[in-house]
Protein backbone atom coordinates (compact mmCIF):
# COMPACT_ATOMS: atom_id res chain seq x y z
CA UNK A 1 0.00 0.00 0.00
CA UNK A 2 1.18 3.51 -0.79
CA UNK A 3 1.50 5.36 2.52
CA UNK A 4 3.26 8.51 1.36
CA UNK A 5 1.99 11.84 0.17
CA UNK A 6 2.21 12.09 -3.62
CA UNK A 7 1.96 14.92 -6.14
CA UNK A 8 0.45 14.63 -9.60
CA UNK A 9 1.04 17.34 -12.19
CA UNK A 10 -2.15 18.74 -13.67
CA UNK A 11 -1.10 18.03 -17.25
CA UNK A 12 -0.56 14.37 -16.41
CA UNK A 13 -3.87 14.26 -14.56
CA UNK A 14 -5.77 15.61 -17.55
CA UNK A 15 -4.06 13.46 -20.15
CA UNK A 16 -3.68 10.22 -18.17
CA UNK A 17 -6.29 7.47 -18.20
CA UNK A 18 -8.09 6.65 -14.95
CA UNK A 19 -6.75 3.09 -14.79
CA UNK A 20 -3.29 4.08 -15.95
CA UNK A 21 -2.29 6.82 -13.47
CA UNK A 22 0.83 8.82 -14.38
CA UNK A 23 4.16 8.44 -12.64
CA UNK A 24 4.18 9.97 -9.20
CA UNK A 25 6.91 11.59 -7.12
CA UNK A 26 6.98 11.01 -3.38
CA UNK A 27 7.55 14.35 -1.66
CA UNK A 28 6.74 13.51 1.95
CA UNK A 29 6.01 10.56 4.20
CA UNK A 30 3.61 10.69 7.12
CA UNK A 31 5.11 9.09 10.24
CA UNK A 32 2.21 9.63 12.64
CA UNK A 33 -1.31 11.05 12.86
CA UNK A 34 -2.25 12.92 16.04
CA UNK A 35 -5.92 13.89 16.12
CA UNK A 36 -6.21 16.39 13.26
CA UNK A 37 -2.46 16.87 12.77
CA UNK A 38 0.36 14.89 11.21
CA UNK A 39 4.07 14.37 11.85
CA UNK A 40 6.26 13.77 8.83
CA UNK A 41 9.53 12.01 8.23
CA UNK A 42 11.25 15.26 7.25
CA UNK A 43 10.23 16.88 10.56
CA UNK A 44 11.88 14.03 12.46
CA UNK A 45 14.98 14.21 10.26
CA UNK A 46 15.19 17.95 10.85
CA UNK A 47 14.99 17.38 14.60
CA UNK A 48 17.84 14.86 14.43
CA UNK A 49 19.95 17.39 12.51
CA UNK A 50 19.24 20.02 15.17
CA UNK A 51 20.29 17.62 17.93
CA UNK A 52 23.50 16.79 16.05
CA UNK A 53 24.32 20.49 15.53
CA UNK A 54 23.71 21.32 19.20
CA UNK A 55 25.83 18.38 20.40
CA UNK A 56 28.69 19.46 18.13
CA UNK A 57 28.37 23.03 19.38
CA UNK A 58 28.85 21.69 22.92
CA UNK A 59 32.07 20.00 21.84
CA UNK A 60 30.94 16.38 21.46
CA UNK A 61 32.54 14.22 18.78
CA UNK A 62 33.15 10.63 17.75
CA UNK A 63 31.34 7.84 19.56
CA UNK A 64 30.09 10.13 22.32
CA UNK A 65 28.49 12.41 19.73
CA UNK A 66 26.81 9.46 18.01
CA UNK A 67 25.50 8.02 21.29
CA UNK A 68 24.08 11.38 22.37
CA UNK A 69 22.37 11.99 19.02
CA UNK A 70 20.93 8.46 18.99
CA UNK A 71 19.61 8.79 22.55
CA UNK A 72 17.83 12.06 21.87
CA UNK A 73 16.66 11.05 18.39
CA UNK A 74 15.04 7.93 19.87
CA UNK A 75 12.59 10.24 21.62
CA UNK A 76 12.10 12.61 18.67
CA UNK A 77 8.70 11.19 17.68
CA UNK A 78 7.57 11.13 21.31
CA UNK A 79 8.55 14.78 21.71
CA UNK A 80 6.73 15.78 18.51
CA UNK A 81 3.59 13.98 19.64
CA UNK A 82 3.89 15.57 23.09
CA UNK A 83 4.02 19.05 21.61
CA UNK A 84 1.08 18.49 19.27
CA UNK A 85 -1.05 17.13 22.12
CA UNK A 86 -0.15 20.08 24.36
CA UNK A 87 -0.82 22.67 21.62
CA UNK A 88 -4.17 21.02 20.94
CA UNK A 89 -4.94 21.00 24.67
CA UNK A 90 -4.09 24.70 24.87
CA UNK A 91 -6.87 25.34 22.37
CA UNK A 92 -9.27 23.26 24.47
CA UNK A 93 -8.30 25.30 27.54
CA UNK A 94 -8.70 28.62 25.67
CA UNK A 95 -5.07 29.55 26.29
CA UNK A 96 -3.83 32.41 24.11
CA UNK A 97 -0.19 33.55 23.99
CA UNK A 98 -0.33 35.94 21.03
CA UNK A 99 0.52 38.93 23.24
CA UNK A 100 3.44 37.05 24.80
CA UNK A 101 4.80 36.21 21.35
CA UNK A 102 4.50 39.85 20.27
CA UNK A 103 6.23 40.97 23.47
CA UNK A 104 9.12 38.55 23.04
CA UNK A 105 9.63 39.49 19.38
CA UNK A 106 9.65 43.16 20.37
CA UNK A 107 12.32 42.45 23.00
CA UNK A 108 14.48 40.66 20.43
CA UNK A 109 14.02 43.48 17.93
CA UNK A 110 14.94 46.18 20.46
CA UNK A 111 18.01 44.28 21.64
CA UNK A 112 19.24 43.85 18.08
CA UNK A 113 18.52 47.46 17.09
CA UNK A 114 21.33 48.63 19.41
CA UNK A 115 23.86 47.10 17.00
CA UNK A 116 21.72 47.10 13.85
CA UNK A 117 19.59 50.29 13.73
CA UNK A 118 18.16 49.28 10.35
CA UNK A 119 16.24 46.46 12.08
CA UNK A 120 13.60 48.99 13.18
CA UNK A 121 12.14 48.23 9.75
CA UNK A 122 9.82 45.20 10.23
CA UNK A 123 10.76 43.61 6.89
CA UNK A 124 14.48 43.87 7.61
CA UNK A 125 13.96 42.46 11.10
CA UNK A 126 12.08 39.48 9.70
CA UNK A 127 14.83 38.87 7.15
CA UNK A 128 17.40 39.07 9.95
CA UNK A 129 15.53 36.41 11.96
CA UNK A 130 15.34 34.16 8.90
CA UNK A 131 19.09 34.48 8.32
CA UNK A 132 19.95 33.81 11.97
CA UNK A 133 17.62 30.84 12.47
CA UNK A 134 17.66 29.28 9.02
CA UNK A 135 13.86 29.26 8.85
CA UNK A 136 11.18 31.65 7.50
CA UNK A 137 10.12 34.29 10.02
CA UNK A 138 6.55 32.94 10.20
CA UNK A 139 7.91 29.46 11.01
CA UNK A 140 10.11 30.94 13.75
CA UNK A 141 7.13 32.82 15.14
CA UNK A 142 4.96 29.69 15.07
CA UNK A 143 7.69 27.66 16.79
CA UNK A 144 7.92 30.29 19.52
CA UNK A 145 4.14 30.29 19.91
CA UNK A 146 3.96 26.48 20.21
CA UNK A 147 6.73 26.47 22.81
CA UNK A 148 4.88 29.08 24.86
CA UNK A 149 1.62 27.16 24.57
CA UNK A 150 3.21 23.92 25.77
CA UNK A 151 4.83 25.73 28.70
CA UNK A 152 1.53 27.35 29.66
CA UNK A 153 -0.37 24.05 29.59
CA UNK A 154 2.28 22.28 31.68
CA UNK A 155 2.34 25.22 34.08
CA UNK A 156 -1.43 25.33 34.43
CA UNK A 157 -2.20 21.61 34.43
CA UNK A 158 0.92 20.14 36.06
CA UNK A 159 3.19 22.63 37.85
CA UNK A 160 0.46 24.40 39.80
CA UNK A 161 -0.46 21.07 41.36
CA UNK A 162 3.05 20.61 42.81
CA UNK A 163 3.06 22.40 46.19
CA UNK A 164 6.21 24.19 47.38
CA UNK A 165 6.10 25.69 50.87
CA UNK A 166 7.34 29.16 51.84
CA UNK A 167 9.80 27.53 54.25
CA UNK A 168 11.32 25.43 51.41
CA UNK A 169 11.80 28.50 49.25
CA UNK A 170 13.33 30.58 52.04
CA UNK A 171 15.71 27.73 52.90
CA UNK A 172 16.78 27.44 49.26
CA UNK A 173 17.42 31.19 49.07
CA UNK A 174 19.53 31.18 52.25
CA UNK A 175 21.64 28.28 50.94
CA UNK A 176 22.07 29.66 47.40
CA UNK A 177 22.39 33.43 47.86
CA UNK A 178 25.40 33.56 45.56
CA UNK A 179 23.14 32.39 42.70
CA UNK A 180 21.11 35.58 43.03
CA UNK A 181 23.78 38.24 42.71
CA UNK A 182 23.09 40.51 39.75
CA UNK A 183 26.19 41.56 37.87
CA UNK A 184 24.47 44.59 36.36
CA UNK A 185 21.36 46.69 36.75
CA UNK A 186 18.20 45.93 34.76
CA UNK A 187 15.29 48.11 33.73
CA UNK A 188 11.95 46.92 32.37
CA UNK A 189 10.52 49.33 29.83
CA UNK A 190 7.44 50.16 27.78
CA UNK A 191 7.53 52.56 24.84
CA UNK A 192 5.45 54.82 22.63
CA UNK A 193 7.02 55.63 19.25
CA UNK A 194 5.97 58.65 17.20
CA UNK A 195 7.46 58.34 13.71
CA UNK A 196 8.98 61.35 11.91
CA UNK A 197 10.01 59.40 8.85
CA UNK A 198 9.24 61.23 5.60
CA UNK A 199 7.42 64.10 7.34
CA UNK A 200 7.54 67.74 6.28
CA UNK A 201 8.65 70.41 8.83
CA UNK A 202 5.00 71.21 9.61
CA UNK A 203 4.21 67.52 10.09
CA UNK A 204 7.27 67.13 12.35
CA UNK A 205 6.02 70.03 14.48
CA UNK A 206 2.59 68.37 14.72
CA UNK A 207 4.22 65.06 15.70
CA UNK A 208 6.26 66.79 18.42
CA UNK A 209 3.10 68.38 19.82
CA UNK A 210 1.36 65.00 19.73
CA UNK A 211 4.28 63.38 21.62
CA UNK A 212 4.17 66.08 24.32
CA UNK A 213 0.40 65.70 24.68
CA UNK A 214 0.65 61.90 25.00
CA UNK A 215 3.44 62.28 27.60
CA UNK A 216 1.33 64.71 29.62
CA UNK A 217 -1.66 62.33 29.56
CA UNK A 218 0.53 59.44 30.74
CA UNK A 219 1.89 61.53 33.60
CA UNK A 220 -1.63 62.54 34.60
CA UNK A 221 -2.41 58.87 35.19
CA UNK A 222 -3.85 57.52 31.95
CA UNK A 223 -2.77 53.93 31.35
CA UNK A 224 0.48 53.89 29.41
CA UNK A 225 -0.49 50.64 27.69
CA UNK A 226 -3.73 52.14 26.38
CA UNK A 227 -1.90 55.21 25.07
CA UNK A 228 0.67 52.96 23.36
CA UNK A 229 -2.07 50.97 21.63
CA UNK A 230 -3.79 54.17 20.47
CA UNK A 231 -0.83 56.35 19.46
CA UNK A 232 2.39 54.35 19.00
CA UNK A 233 3.65 53.92 15.43
CA UNK A 234 5.61 50.78 16.38
CA UNK A 235 2.99 48.20 15.42
CA UNK A 236 4.57 45.17 17.10
CA UNK A 237 4.91 46.69 20.58
CA UNK A 238 1.71 48.75 20.31
CA UNK A 239 -0.29 45.50 20.18
CA UNK A 240 1.13 44.63 23.58
CA UNK A 241 0.66 47.98 25.25
CA UNK A 242 4.15 49.15 24.33
CA UNK A 243 5.97 46.65 26.58
CA UNK A 244 9.53 45.85 25.44
CA UNK A 245 10.90 43.98 28.48
CA UNK A 246 14.21 43.88 30.33
CA UNK A 247 17.20 45.95 29.23
CA UNK A 248 20.78 46.17 30.49
CA UNK A 249 23.49 48.71 29.71
CA UNK A 250 24.92 48.33 26.25
CA UNK A 251 21.65 47.30 24.61
CA UNK A 252 20.31 50.85 24.01
CA UNK A 253 21.57 54.21 22.84
CA UNK A 254 23.66 55.87 25.54
CA UNK A 255 21.36 58.91 25.58
CA UNK A 256 18.50 56.62 26.63
CA UNK A 257 20.56 54.65 29.14
CA UNK A 258 21.69 57.86 30.86
CA UNK A 259 18.04 58.60 31.59
CA UNK A 260 16.43 55.26 32.44
CA UNK A 261 19.24 53.94 34.64
CA UNK A 262 19.07 56.90 37.02
CA UNK A 263 15.28 57.16 37.37
CA UNK A 264 12.86 55.18 39.53
CA UNK A 265 10.09 52.72 38.76
CA UNK A 266 7.07 54.47 37.19
CA UNK A 267 9.10 57.31 35.66
CA UNK A 268 7.96 58.53 32.21
CA UNK A 269 10.52 60.27 30.02
CA UNK A 270 10.08 63.38 27.93
CA UNK A 271 9.93 62.59 24.20
CA UNK A 272 13.46 61.57 23.12
CA UNK A 273 14.58 62.24 19.52
CA UNK A 274 16.19 59.05 18.15
CA UNK A 275 16.97 59.24 14.44
CA UNK A 276 13.57 59.50 12.67
CA UNK A 277 11.39 58.93 15.73
CA UNK A 278 10.27 60.42 19.02
CA UNK A 279 10.46 57.90 21.84
CA UNK A 280 8.49 58.03 25.11
CA UNK A 281 9.59 55.46 27.70
CA UNK A 282 8.08 54.27 30.95
CA UNK A 283 10.14 52.41 33.57
CA UNK A 284 7.90 49.51 34.54
CA UNK A 285 10.39 48.05 37.02
CA UNK A 286 14.09 48.08 37.82
CA UNK A 287 16.65 45.99 39.66
CA UNK A 288 20.01 47.19 40.89
CA UNK A 289 23.26 45.29 40.57
CA UNK A 290 24.23 43.25 43.64
CA UNK A 291 22.42 40.81 45.92
CA UNK A 292 18.79 40.28 44.93
CA UNK A 293 16.31 40.13 47.79
CA UNK A 294 14.26 37.01 48.53
CA UNK A 295 11.04 38.72 47.38
CA UNK A 296 12.61 39.69 44.05
CA UNK A 297 13.62 36.11 43.19
CA UNK A 298 10.85 34.19 44.95
CA UNK A 299 9.17 33.12 41.71
CA UNK A 300 12.51 31.99 40.26
CA UNK A 301 13.18 29.87 43.36
CA UNK A 302 9.74 28.29 43.12
CA UNK A 303 10.42 27.32 39.49
CA UNK A 304 13.76 25.79 40.45
CA UNK A 305 12.20 23.67 43.19
CA UNK A 306 9.26 22.58 41.06
CA UNK A 307 11.28 21.65 37.95
CA UNK A 308 12.73 18.30 39.17
CA UNK A 309 9.21 17.15 40.05
CA UNK A 310 7.65 18.22 36.77
CA UNK A 311 8.98 15.56 34.38
CA UNK A 312 7.38 12.47 35.98
CA UNK A 313 4.06 14.25 36.53
CA UNK A 314 4.12 15.70 33.03
CA UNK A 315 4.58 12.20 31.60
CA UNK A 316 1.52 11.02 33.53
CA UNK A 317 -0.47 13.98 32.17
CA UNK A 318 0.73 13.32 28.61
CA UNK A 319 -0.24 9.64 28.96
CA UNK A 320 -3.79 10.75 29.80
CA UNK A 321 -3.82 12.95 26.68
CA UNK A 322 -2.58 10.01 24.61
CA UNK A 323 -5.32 7.75 25.96
CA UNK A 324 -7.98 10.18 24.74
CA UNK A 325 -6.29 10.99 21.43
CA UNK A 326 -6.59 9.50 17.95
CA UNK A 327 -3.08 8.20 17.26
CA UNK A 328 -1.69 6.17 14.40
CA UNK A 329 2.02 5.38 14.11
CA UNK A 330 3.41 4.08 10.84
CA UNK A 331 5.46 0.88 10.90
CA UNK A 332 9.13 1.64 11.41
CA UNK A 333 8.51 4.59 13.75
CA UNK A 334 8.45 4.29 17.55
CA UNK A 335 6.66 6.48 20.10
CA UNK A 336 8.75 6.03 23.26
CA UNK A 337 5.94 7.64 25.25
CA UNK A 338 3.29 5.15 24.10
CA UNK A 339 0.54 4.15 26.53
CA UNK A 340 0.35 0.42 27.28
CA UNK A 341 -2.74 -1.20 25.78
CA UNK A 342 -3.58 1.63 23.35
CA UNK A 343 -3.79 0.51 19.73
CA UNK A 344 -1.86 3.00 17.58
CA UNK A 345 -1.25 0.71 14.61
CA UNK A 346 -1.41 2.27 11.16
CA UNK A 347 -4.73 1.45 9.47
CA UNK A 348 -4.46 0.70 5.75
CA UNK A 349 -7.21 1.89 3.42
CA UNK A 350 -7.73 1.35 -0.29
CA UNK A 351 -5.38 3.32 -2.48
CA UNK A 352 -7.15 6.19 -4.21
CA UNK A 353 -7.06 6.76 -7.93
CA UNK A 354 -7.24 10.19 -9.56
CA UNK A 355 -10.68 11.01 -10.87
CA UNK A 356 -11.22 12.10 -14.48
CA UNK A 357 -11.72 15.84 -14.67
CA UNK A 358 -12.48 18.43 -17.33
CA UNK A 359 -10.27 21.39 -18.22
CA UNK A 360 -12.77 23.70 -16.54
CA UNK A 361 -12.63 21.70 -13.32
CA UNK A 362 -8.84 21.72 -13.41
CA UNK A 363 -8.77 25.50 -13.87
CA UNK A 364 -11.17 25.96 -10.97
CA UNK A 365 -9.28 23.64 -8.63
CA UNK A 366 -5.66 24.24 -9.48
CA UNK A 367 -3.34 25.88 -7.00
CA UNK A 368 -0.01 26.90 -8.44
CA UNK A 369 -0.27 24.04 -10.96
CA UNK A 370 -0.21 21.38 -8.22
CA UNK A 371 -2.98 19.04 -7.11
CA UNK A 372 -2.50 17.17 -3.85
CA UNK A 373 -3.80 13.63 -3.60
CA UNK A 374 -3.83 12.07 -0.16
CA UNK A 375 -3.93 8.27 -0.02
CA UNK A 376 -4.97 8.11 3.63
CA UNK A 377 -7.02 11.27 4.14
CA UNK A 378 -4.19 13.44 5.37
CA UNK A 379 -1.87 15.89 3.67
CA UNK A 380 0.82 18.38 4.47
CA UNK A 381 0.50 21.33 2.12
CA UNK A 382 3.50 23.31 0.92
CA UNK A 383 1.41 26.47 0.89
CA UNK A 384 2.95 29.13 3.13
CA UNK A 385 1.10 31.15 5.73
CA UNK A 386 -1.15 30.40 8.71
CA UNK A 387 -3.80 28.57 6.67
CA UNK A 388 -1.36 25.93 5.45
CA UNK A 389 0.06 25.35 8.93
CA UNK A 390 -3.26 25.32 10.76
CA UNK A 391 -5.03 23.06 8.28
CA UNK A 392 -2.25 20.75 7.09
CA UNK A 393 -4.22 17.63 8.03
CA UNK A 394 -7.64 18.76 6.93
CA UNK A 395 -7.30 18.55 3.15
CA UNK A 396 -9.90 16.20 1.74
CA UNK A 397 -8.80 13.27 -0.39
CA UNK A 398 -9.62 13.33 -4.06
CA UNK A 399 -12.23 10.59 -4.55
CA UNK A 400 -11.44 7.56 -6.66
CA UNK A 401 -12.77 7.44 -10.17
CA UNK A 402 -15.18 4.66 -11.15
CA UNK A 403 -13.30 1.79 -12.75
CA UNK A 404 -13.80 1.19 -16.46
CA UNK A 405 -15.66 -1.95 -17.37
Amino acid sequence: MLRSLVVLSLSALVLGAADNPPNVRIVEEIAAKVNGDIITRSELEKRRAEIDAEARRQGLSGQRLQQTVNEYAANALRDQIDQLLLVQQAKNLNINVDNDVTKRLAEIQLQQKAQHPELSDPDKFQSFIAQQTGMPFEDFKLQMKNQMLTQRVIGQEVMRNIPISEAEMQKYYDEHKSDFIRKEAQVFLSQIVISLDGKTPDQVAAAEKKAKDVTARARRGEKFGDLARDFSDDVETARNGGYIGSMTRGTMDKSIEDIVFKEKKGFITDPIRIRNSLLILKIEDRYEAGQASYEEVKNDIQDRLVQPKVEPKARIYLSHLREDAFLEIKDGYVDSGAVAGKDTRWKDVAQLKPQTVTKEEVAARRRKHILWIIPHGYAKSTQTGPTAKENKADVAATPAAPEKK
